[in-house]
């Protein structure tokens, strides 16, 4: 009887943070480039009363008995589905219209990558985060700029007074991993290379299997609230069921006692 506590215990546990998970997706439905979690679940180990194939008497026993012992949290995984265009009609801001990631230089000198592209203009014509943190390869908008055209291809094009040919301040680049689910989420929309997100391989959008770049365009939240909706009550209905399962454990623990 103590197994069906435990064992039940472990299913409220990972249904508690199944519902962290979805409590986080849900906070961020409105932040831009914002990629959904999805925990993956696992049975733990099982206690074999009797071995599947074993020999009783003269036959063999076909399945055995095999009592698991709950289930546990293997993973949560960063799912890296394009989130919808949302039109800002801003010079500044780019959403990446298939895979790649941005670059930015933290203040310690790495790299961290980003699929929010809502950039500003800093004090120096540079191109920043909300958090003023320099887009790599650096883009500096002259002083004297009217108006600044982004191309598909990252060409950063800008019109200078009153000029009617634009002049080319810089491409910005776009970074592929094999696979960005293995990223280590930074917060502020910010990612890290891990050993298992694999080198970034850095290229041109719209080439080669990368993205192509929307000016006046951002990247929403990939989270589907119905989805997260109907995620919430079936873990709170697990969450419910499995409470269920250690109050009636408890009863039966407290018939046995009144036997003595």
């Amino acid at each position: 009887m103590i197994r069906a506590l435990w064992t039940a215990a472990s299913g409220m546990e990972t249904q508690q943070l199944n519902m962290d998970v979805i409590s986080n997706n849900l906070a961020n439905v409105n932040t831009t480039g914002f990629k959904k979690s999805r925990p993956d679940f696992q049975d733990l180990l099982y206690q074999k009363i009797v071995q599947p194939g074993s020999s009783s008497a003269d036959t063999e026993n076909p399945t055995g008995i095999q009592v698991g012992l709950g289930s546990r949290t293997a993973a949560v995984q960063k799912i890296f589905t394009t989130g919808d265009m949302v039109s800002t009609g801003h010079d500044y801001d780019l959403a990446i219209e298939g895979a790649g990631f941005f670059q930015v230089e933290l203040p310690d000198g790495e790299t961290a990558y980003t699929r929010c592209g809502a950039f500003k203009r800093d004090s120096t014509g540079r191109l920043v985060t909300s958090e003023g943190y320099s887009l790599i390869p650096q883009i500096t908008i002259p002083e004297n700029a009217i108006r600044v055209t982004i191309g598909e291809d990252g060409t950063v094009t800008a019109y200078l007074d009153a000029a009617t040919t634009g002049s080319q301040v810089g491409n910005i680049e776009l970074a592929l991993f094999s696979n960005p689910a293995g990223l280590s989420s930074q917060g502020k929309n910010l990612y890290k290379e891990t050993l298992t997100s694999g080198t970034p391989a850095l290229g041109t959008a719209g080439t080669e299997g990368y993205g192509t770049l929307a000016q006046g365009f951002l990247e929403g939240s990939n989270v589907s609230v119905m989805e997260e909706m109907v995620n919430m009550i079936a873990g709170q209905r697990a969450y419910e069921v499995n409470s269920k399962a250690v109050k009636a454990s408890d009863e039966m623990l407290q018939m046995t006692n009144n036997l003595a």
